[in-house]
């Protein structure tokens, strides 16, 4: 079904969106004294940890230490979320921004912060009070758009991060073409997070492995660092740039991860606006409702300048207007996407002591999607298929679009938390996620399918997942450098299901096209030799996933010899791109940090390193993901393994982490990619959590705004 753009239907009504937006609370005194009562502690890879008297005022010194190290970054992301990215990088991104507006982001961001109660609006102050306060005492730094930020600028790029990209990703308002991007998504890029309870545990502590997997460049970078405050927050972890405190990672008495799951968190409605007398009006039940239209404006930087395109974008009481077809004017609504939310659910988290505090955090489900997997000092593990998931009439087929003219198909509130897929301290003494069906958590004890209704989860199984189980399930009892080491992992599980057919489909070319065989007779001998572990020595490693990955677009073709003919295609480039198929992996398979910090200008010139780890979709817990480069040989690593931490919970934390690249995104800096050769080999840093530790390995301790001293 092909549904046309927003274009397509815009209707002509002038609306003022010139919204009071409200400034930073924070003045420049108040900046002055929370930067006074900060102490920021880099550790030996730059990693920050903030001290401070106040929530706030650790969060102030936590954003400022973004903005030192990726000042850049963080403030495209802040653009992007306002809808304003064409007016740094042009029509090319234009579709975005008008996504963006019809979404209304900004809009929806100024209310929740207006509405805030005193703890986060102050955490909201902070964060924007650290940046102005950051480009005040560095004047050097010359911002492409944004010289004032506002408090609710954190709360535009949370709904930005959620619903924007992890919902729609950007590639326009077609939303066939939309849905499709999500789905692709979600095969590429997912998430790893384990559970081991204590009676699995060697040390009889629990252990929490956190693997998130999003993109190396871009909106979904994750930064690093550690938050103390005199109130109670003590919190290691990581987050995207730009977010006020870790969204994963630990505290003294608990840790917690999360996976992207697939719930039902929106619909699409079928709108009628057939009344001759004002275009506005659509039906609803007996009677008409009017619809509201409101115009908005979009700079489009250019070659010469500054364009400016007026758009009129409507609503009605569903959400937005997306698009009209042949079904009629079809209209969006998300999930909480006006109420908000997400930032306080994952604060209350984080300053959670105790499995019934996080519950109760959890059980607010602000966060509209997120699988979470959890474990704490006392012993517990938990896992939940988590969503902002309404109830929904029986009536109607909700995977496709439904009618707006009739309230029977109006949401019934929301599910609670108890009325959501979970597990607590299941008997096997694990929990894993890894993006697939809540319902295949562990080898036995899962949730009852039956239970929920159909629309509550749409995933299937994972290699990744089908992996974990296995790994989870090899042993009685890890031990936490045990668990470390299967952080990185690089069985290959989906070798054992593809290569038997093409080994059954060789041995039939044999009998009938024996020259024709006889080419790829080394070739299948060196996959039939594998042990089906990939290293970056491993030859068959290279020839089986650029097979699988050529074979996928093929698998549904009853044609001869379709594995054989993929198969070939390999070997041919290979030959071409290298004179001989015998290609290692390491020699394709490359780690890169580029000086622009762009998911582009990748270079065989430039310096990179060999990664053992493959896609996800073979199975692989060392996730990394690559994409050929047009003129260069190898390809270079664009998502997967990001930030990586595994914890074992106890009165002393034990807990360690790596980062795919470095704490800084400067080039010049020591700490641009010095953590990537630990990252290829497997290998992690020790996370310094008490006061003693941290500045023990302290080399520089400043506050903000002050010249960095040792």
């Amino acid at each position: 079904m092909k549904l046309l753009k927003i274009d397509s239907i815009l209707l002509p009504v002038l609306l003022v969106l010139s919204i009071f937006v409200g400034t930073a609370i924070a003045t420049e005194s108040n900046e002055a004294a929370l930067a006074k009562s900060v102490t920021i502690y880099r550790d030996e890879y730059g990693v920050p940890h903030i001290y401070a008297s106040t929530d706030a005022a650790a969060i102030f010194g936590y954003i400022y230490a973004q903005a030192e190290d990726s000042f850049a970054q963080l403030e495209e992301n802040y653009i992007y979320a306002l809808g304003r990215g064409a007016e740094i990088d042009g029509e090319a991104v234009l579709a975005s921004d008008i996504l963006n507006r019809t979404l209304e982001i900004s809009k929806y961001s100024i209310e929740e912060y207006r509405n805030a109660n005193p703890k986060m609006r102050a955490i909201y102050d902070a964060t924007s009070a650290a940046l102005n306060y950051f480009l005040e005492k560095n004047p050097q730094v010359k911002p492409r758009l944004i010289n004032k930020f506002e408090p609710w600028h954190t709360l535009a790029f949370s709904r930005y991060a959620l619903y924007q990209l992890f919902i729609f990703g950007q590639t326009g308002l077609d939303i066939t073409e939309l849905l499709k991007s999500v789905e692709n998504r979600q095969k590429v890029v997912g998430s790893n997070a384990w559970a081991i309870s204590a009676k699995k545990s060697l040390s009889g502590k629990t252990i929490l492995f956190i693997n998130p997997h999003v993109p190396f460049f871009g909106s979904f970078q994750y930064y690093e660092g550690h938050l103390h405050s005199m109130e109670g927050l003590n919190i290691y972890g990581a987050t995207f740039l730009g977010a006020p405190f870790p969204a994963l990672g630990h505290n003294t008495n608990l840790a917690w991860s999360h996976t992207v799951n697939e719930p039902d968190i929106y619909d699409i409605y079928v709108e009628k606006f057939d009344d001759p007398a004002n275009k506005l009006n659509y039906r609803y039940g007996d009677t008409y409702r009017k619809a509201t239209a409101w115009e908005e404006e979009i700079k489009i930087k250019t070659a010469s300048g500054f364009e400016t395109k007026r758009i009129t974008l409507v609503k009605t009481h569903h959400g937005p207007v997306i698009a009209n077809n042949e079904l009629g004017t079809l209209t969006l609504k998300l999930a909480k996407i006006q109420e908000g939310g997400i930032l306080q659910q994952w604060y209350e988290m984080g300053k959670a002591n105790s499995f019934e505090e996080f519950k109760l955090a959890l059980s607010k489900l602000s966060l509209p999607f997120f699988n979470t997997v959890y474990a704490d000092r006392q012993g517990n593990i938990y896992y939940l298929y988590g969503g902002a998931i309404a109830k929904r009439s029986g009536e109607f087929d909700w995977s496709r679009p439904v009618d707006g003219t009739t309230p029977k198909t109006e949401w019934q509130g929301y599910h609670t938390l108890d009325e959501l897929p979970q597990l607590i301290n299941p008997k096997e003494g694990y929990i894993q996620n890894c993006n697939q069906t809540p319902f295949l958590t562990t080898d036995l004890e899962n949730p009852e399918k039956s239970n929920y209704p159909v629309y509550i989860s749409r995933e299937g199984d994972t290699a990744r997942a089908r992996m974990s189980r296995r790994l989870l399930s090899s042993r009685k009892k890890f031990s936490l450098a045990q668990v470390a080491r299967l952080a990185f992992d690089t069985g290959v599980i989906e070798a054992e299901e593809y290569l038997p057919p093409l080994f059954q489909e060789f041995e039939e070319l044999r009998k009938a096209e024996r020259e024709r065989a006889l080419k790829l007779t080394p070739i299948i001998a060196e996959l039939k030799r594998w042990n089906k572990i990939s290293s970056i020595d491993s030859t068959a490693m290279t020839v089986f996933t650029l097979w699988l990955e050529r074979f996928a677009g093929l698998e549904n073709q009853t044609e001869k010899w379709v594995k054989i003919a993929a198969l070939e295609d390999v070997v041919l480039g290979l030959e071409k791109s290298f004179g001989t198929w015998k290609v290692a992996w390491g020699r394709i398979n490359r780690l890169q940090r580029t000086d622009s910090n762009k998911e582009q200008g990748f270079s065989d010139n430039a310096k990179s390193l060999a990664v053992a780890g493959g896609p996800g979709w073979v199975g692989t817990i060392f996730s990394f993901y690559t994409r050929p480069e047009e003129n260069q040989k190898a390809r270079y690593g664009i998502a997967g393994h990001s930030f990586v931490g595994v914890v074992e919970l106890g009165a002393n934390i034990r807990s360690y982490s790596i980062y795919v690249f470095g704490q800084s995104s400067n080039p010049k800096s020591p700490h641009f990619f010095d953590q990537a050769t630990l990252y290829t080999k497997g290998r992690f840093k020790k996370v310094h959590f008490s006061l003693a530790e941290v500045k023990v390995y302290a080399k520089y301790i400043y506050r903000p705004g002050e010249n960095v001293k040792k």
